[in-house]
C-alpha cells in the first residue's frame, strides 16, 4: 500500500497545485468549488460523481455491493475495489461510504491541467474521513502515482486521510466475501444466537460448536451472521472451515440487543 506520506513528498517535489471539486449533491446537481471549501459541503455529496461504464469486451467488471452497514448498493468498477467494500463494510469503524465521490482538478504544471476522481470516500468514527484509491501495485504507473500524489496532498490539507489500496490477502477477501453472504438481518435468529454464544462461551471448532447448538442446517447461517458482526470471532488470516476455533467477543453485548447493535471494533476484539 502507498502511504499518504509518501505521496505527499512527490507532489510536493514537482509543486502541484490543486484548484477546484467535483460532485454531485442529493439533490442530483453538480457543483465547482475550491477545494480549501469541500470538506464544509462534503455531507452534501449525493452519489457518484460519473457513471459506471458496461459494455462487450470489458476487462473490469463493475456492479454493486449491497452494504449491511448503510443499507443501501454502492458501486464499484473492479472485483478489487469489491473487495474492499466488503472489507469496509466488515469494519465497525465505518459509517459512510460513497464510491466516486468527487473529480478533484489541478494545476499539474506547463499549461496541464490534471483531474482524478478517487474511488471512495470513507466517513470514519470521531469524525475521521478517508479518501481511497483502488489499485493493484503492479498496476499503477507514473501517471497514476502524479494523481495519486496529489490527491494525498489535497487530502492532507484538510486534514483528512488518503491511501492507495493494493489487493488484499487472498485468504482474508475470501473470508470476507464468505462471512458477507450472510451479512443481511435476516440471517440472524435470536434464539439461535443465545444458544451459539452460549456454546462458543468455550473456544471450539465451528462445526462442533454449530452442531452442539443444534441442526448445522439452521444454525450455520446464525453462526456467520454473528462471526459478520464479530460477536464470535475466529482468526480469519487462516483458511476459513469447519476446523477454525471460534469464540465469544468479550465485549459480547446482551443476545436481546445483538439486532440493533453495531458490531464489535477491532480494537476491543482481543486478538
Amino acid at each position: 500500500m502507498l502511504t499518504a506520506s509518501e505521496l505527499r513528498d512527490d507532489a510536493s517535489a514537482r509543486g502541484d497545485c490543486w484548484v477546484e471539486v467535483e460532485f454531485v449533491t442529493v439533490s442530483g446537481d453538480r457543483r465547482r468549488l475550491p477545494w480549501q471549501s469541500f470538506p464544509q459541503v462534503a455531507a452534501q455529496i449525493g452519489g457518484p460523481v460519473r457513471s459506471f461504464s458496461s459494455y462487450r469486451g470489458q476487462k473490469n467488471f463493475p456492479g454493486w455491493y449491497w452494504s449491511a452497514t448503510l443499507g443501501r448498493r454502492i458501486g464499484f468498477e473492479s472485483w478489487v475495489e469489491r473487495d474492499h467494500l466488503v472489507a469496509l463494510d466488515f469494519d465497525p469503524t465505518v459509517s459512510d461510504v460513497v464510491s466516486q465521490p468527487f473529480t478533484l482538478l489541478w494545476d499539474a504544471g506547463t499549461r496541464r491541467r490534471r483531474r482524478h476522481t478517487p474511488d471512495f470516500l470513507v466517513r470514519l468514527d470521531h469524525g475521521r474521513t478517508l479518501v481511497l484509491d483502488s489499485r493493484p501495485s503492479e498496476r499503477i504507473k507514473d501517471r497514476d502515482r502524479e494523481a495519486f500524489a496529489a490527491t494525498a496532498r489535497a487530502c492532507g490539507d484538510v486534514g483528512w486521510e488518503y491511501a492507495v489500496w493494493d489487493r488484499l490477502d487472498p485468504v482474508l477477501a475470501a473470508n470476507h466475501r464468505w462471512l458477507g453472504g450472510y451479512r443481511h438481518p435476516r440471517c440472524f435468529d435470536e434464539p439461535t444466537a443465545r444458544d451459539l454464544l452460549q456454546v462458543f462461551a468455550c473456544p471450539q471448532p465451528l462445526l462442533d460448536g454449530a452442531e452442539a447448538a443444534g441442526d448445522p442446517l439452521g444454525t450455520l447461517p446464525v453462526l456467520y451472521h454473528l462471526m459478520w458482526r464479530r460477536w464470535l470471532l475466529a482468526d480469519l488470516a487462516l483458511v476459513l472451515s469447519h476446523r477454525t476455533v471460534v469464540r465469544v467477543s468479550p465485549h459480547v453485548a446482551d443476545v436481546a440487543d445483538l439486532a440493533s447493535a453495531r458490531s464489535v471494533p477491532l480494537s476491543e476484539q482481543g486478538w
